[in-house]
């Protein structure tokens, strides 16, 4: 083989393999293996040694379960990426994967990350099951038909923490619901955030989200803003419930407020051309709100 071919086949494998990558949904799958992690710490009462493999098995375990949830996904919307202007140049809209090697690697990803996080326990393996298929056969095809489809779809989103804590305690409790709370609200506001920004395409490829039919953006905003003061109460419950100490409950009270203060921007900004820049904040508020939420407990854990 000549060193061009051999050149052009290395460079090929390397597109491919980062074709296969983007279908998994990184950014998405990254953040549930993040707070998997995040809430498996915060589950530890005893340390021991023997916890030491969990995490490595959880985080290998939930990138799979995760990015094979994408991975079918983009396989099952494959059309509607197509006809998206955000999503066009995906693998499979842009033909540079075949939709058989995308349902192949997505169900065999799920597959083995349920394996590997059985190892773990069952009933880590149990909910990561439960993420994959709410994800994939509740929220998927609910897009196409009612608005409650992103209440439904934040439940598979915020299902990543308690797979975290069962794989600590085998159990779930009332500190494992406080950080499913935080979660699921917080996904509200950022996925609503998303489609404001880009509901003329969720329009077009025939989804019933909120903001592809609200004009105004009325009930966006308010939806925004509630599930926002949601999220605070919910931000400040684990010192509540005794998962933290005292000193994370002001982080937690300054990160909502600031994050609050983006969704009401963003409500002003409505009848105005800056409303999609608006709502282009909120998002990237969004995306700073879990880390420093999170890092503040790990930080205030009550040991």
């Amino acid at each position: 083989m000549s060193e061009h071919a051999t050149a052009q086949s290395e460079r090929s494998l390397i597109h491919v393999l980062r074709d296969l990558w983007l279908l998994m949904k990184p950014e998405l799958t990254l953040l549930s293996v993040f707070t998997a992690l995040a809430s498996a710490f915060l589950a530890i009462q005893y340390p021991d040694g023997s916890q030491l493999i969990i995490f490595p098995l959880l985080a290998i375990g939930t990138l799979c379960v995760g990015g094979g949830a994408g991975a079918l996904n983009q396989y099952m919307e494959r059309r509607e990426d197509g006809i998206m202007k955000r999503t066009q140049n995906r693998p499979l809209p842009d033909e540079r994967i075949t939709p058989m090697v995308a349902a192949a690697f997505g169900a065999g990803l799920i597959l083995a990350g349920i394996l590997i996080l059985s190892m773990v326990n069952f009933l880590t393996a149990v909910l990561a099951c439960s993420t994959a298929v709410t994800y994939l056969f509740l929220y998927t095809p609910l897009k196409k038909i009612t608005i409650i489809s992103t209440i439904i779809g934040a439940i598979p989103g915020a299902l990543p923490v308690l797979i975290g804590w069962a794989a600590i305690q085998n159990m779930l409790s009332i500190n494992s619901v406080t950080l499913f709370a935080i979660l699921y609200y917080w996904q509200l506001p950022h996925f609503y955030s998303i489609g404001w920004i880009y509901r003329t395409d969720y329009s077009a490829a025939g989804y019933r989200m909120l903001p592809s039919i609200d004009e105004t953006g009325r009930k966006v905003s308010r939806y925004i803003i509630l599930n926002q003061v949601f999220l605070m109460v919910a931000g400040m419950s684990p010192a509540l419930t005794g998962l933290v100490s005292i000193e994370y409950v002001p982080i937690s009270i300054i990160t909502g407020l600031a994050f609050l203060f983006f969704g009401r921007q963003f409500q002003h900004s409505l009848g105005t051309n800056s409303s999609a820049l608006a709502a282009r904040r909120l998002f990237f508020a969004s995306l700073l709100y879990i880390p420093v939420i999170f890092s503040a407990m790990i930080i205030f854990k009550v040991s």
